[in-house]
């Protein structure tokens, strides 16, 4: 196929090609000359978002719902770097999205020219791969390579930076183009010798753990790991990224391992012989202090990035491969090699699960928990729902008390820990997934951060749902400052509890729906009234107790073993170990 037009029209014809159905942006001078032929695109739907944060964060929830790659746009100097903040969180949790910038016209680049910024400078630590194009014949090509990093190996964020002279100069369009890229070959197939090294460390293991990471959903691999872990009948602890990867209501699972995990997820790692690690990267908030991070067990670590094996926790069995492949031939290689006998170790588990379970205090004062929140949510929605958090203590809750059944049904900002991630994001994932219900679970303070995108739901016709957890604080900073600030509240009083914003009338601003809820006895029915209105965004201001703490907590930096199940109460291992 050969036709001669504009370096835009390349570009949007190769958008098509690679199977792009939506894209996230707002237009500006240098990215001009593309937004003209998208206009007549019938493949390819923009939607104008009301900041660029959000459309980087709206293209991570679409390629999260969807396992397909996101895509945002954006113009050259400050619209290109609004984009660094979900590029960033794009690249931390492996989430494959493209974005797209103008740039200014190649022989202004490196003069400080209006609205300049070195993109392709700025993001090369955070992207999987940048490209800068000053050539309107290399659109279509670097199209199609940046749709395949992104969406091959371990995924992530690609940039493409398009001057503003090749976008309108002409050039010949061919496709397909060939690829050039000649260092890129992810290796997906583990090898045999280590896949039969693992086996046998299980086979002798008598406290085995199967550590399972973002990687395992990302390969599609659910399905073998229930597989795995019925066959091996080992315990399972699934971290923040992979919650629903294993389901919650499995008898084999421990829940989340981590700073705020639960204690028997804690407790498996701390005192396991083997460590079976499945997409994961031993990153600190899991490992706490990382001298006394499981301390008697050895460790598989598998992973198809071979730059995170042995990073943090020297791998005894290092496996490099896709999640899919490894847990598959993993199967066949238990199969032949026989299982431990696990009967002690699982006596002590489910002791630890039934001593500790996750709970919460109700108040004196009848004012609203947010657990309870949780769990009513979880109960009304059901495990169908997509769940898009923000970062703090909501997440935390979110990550706890909802039960998750189904892979990739929570959606939250994990590595980066971005506050504003909810509202955008959530609205990516419903136009990925427009059959599903999708739920943000935000915070007063992550939601005032990119709220502005409630107009672009409206407009578009998004219905999202979104459950403010409104505590009038920065909450998670607030419990940091009671528990180790003595009390001093230092510029965390965020006064929403004094209705500023009033959250309802907000709502109704940016054309949704606006509910409150302060009791305890309403919660179920302001749920059930938000589920059934399907035709505009919902905003339900959950107003909950200020003092609320996430437990158990793993103080920063250290040991895994201090694990507080409330203020000053610890669990108590047995002595023995």
């Amino acid at each position: 196929m050969t036709e001669r037009m504009t370096g835009a029209q390349a570009l949007v014809r190769a958008l098509e090609h690679v199977g792009v159905d939506t894209v996230f942006g707002i237009p500006g001078g240098a990215i001009l000359p593309a937004y003209d032929p998208l206009y007549d695109s019938v493949k390819v739907r923009h939607v104008l978002v009301r900041h660029e944060q959000g459309a980087g964060h709206a293209a991570e929830g679409y390629a999260q719902a969807t396992g397909k790659v996101g895509v945002c746009m954006a113009t050259s100097g400050p619209g290109a770097t609004n984009l660094v903040t979900p590029i960033a969180d794009a690249y931390m949790d492996s989430v494959p999205i493209v974005a797209i910038t103008g740039q200014v016209a190649s022989a202004a680049i490196g003069t400080d020219a209006f609205q300049e910024a070195d993109i392709s400078g700025i993001t090369m630590p955070i992207t999987k791969h940048n490209f800068l194009v000053t050539d309107p014949a290399e659109i279509p090509r670097t199209i199609m390579e940046a749709f395949h990093i992104a969406s091959t190996g371990r995924p992530g964020p690609v940039l493409v930076d398009i001057s503003k002279d090749a976008l309108q100069a002409q050039t010949e369009f061919h496709w397909p183009p060939t690829m050039q890229l000649p260092g890129y070959r992810p290796v997906t197939r583990p090898h045999s010798k280590q896949i039969r090294e693992a086996a046998k460390l299980i086979a002798e293991a008598r406290r085995p753990v199967l550590y399972v990471g973002g990687g395992v959903h990302k390969a599609g691999a659910s399905a073998e790991l229930l597989q795995l872990a019925e066959l091996t009948e080992i315990p399972v602890i699934t971290t923040l990224m992979a919650r629903g990867t294993f389901p919650d209501g499995h008898p084999q699972h421990m829940g989340m391992p981590g700073m705020h995990g639960s204690v028997s997820a804690v407790g498996a790692l701390q005192k396991a012989d083997l460590i079976v690690g499945l997409g994961v990267r031993f990153d600190d908030r899991v490992t706490g202090q990382l001298s006394t991070f499981a301390p008697y067990a050895k460790i598989v670590h598998a992973d198809i990035d071979p730059a995170e094996i042995s990073k943090n926790r020297h791998a005894d069995v290092p496996i490099v491969g896709d999640c899919k492949e490894v847990i598959t031939d993993l199967i066949g290689a238990v199969g032949t090699a026989g299982k431990g006998d696990y009967a002690e170790w699982w006596t002590l588990l489910n002791g630890y699960k039934q001593t500790y379970p996750l709970g919460y205090d109700e108040f004196e004062d009848g004012s609203l928990a947010p657990q309870y929140v949780m769990k009513r949510l979880s109960a009304n929605a059901g495990p169908e729902t997509y769940y898009v958090a923000g970062v703090g203590q909501h997440q935390m809750w979110a990550a706890q008390f909802i039960d998750y059944e189904n892979p990739g049904t929570f959606i939250n900002s994990g590595g980066l820990g971005t506050m504003g991630f909810a509202v955008p994001a959530a609205m990516g994932a419903k136009m990925g997934r427009p059959e599903a219900t999708v739920w943000a679970i935000d915070g007063d303070g992550c939601f005032q951060m990119t709220n502005q995108e409630l107009a672009t739901c409206a407009i578009e016709g998004v219905p999202i749902k979104i459950a403010v957890i409104n505590n009038g604080n920065l909450g998670m900073v607030r419990q940091w400052q009671t528990l180790f600030y003595d009390k001093r509240y230092s510029n965390t009083d965020l006064q929403t509890t004094r209705r500023i914003p009033d959250f309802v009338k907000l709502a109704e601003a940016y054309g949704c729906v606006g509910l409150r809820c302060e009791r305890p006895e309403d919660v179920d029915a302001t749920i059930k009234k938000a589920m059934e209105i399907n035709d505009v965004p919902v905003v339900v201001d959950f107003v909950v107790h200020q003092d609320a703490m996430v437990w158990p907590m793993v103080a920063a930096g250290t040991s895994n073993d201090d694990i507080k199940i409330a203020r000053d109460m610890a669990p108590v291992w047995d002595s023995e170990d």
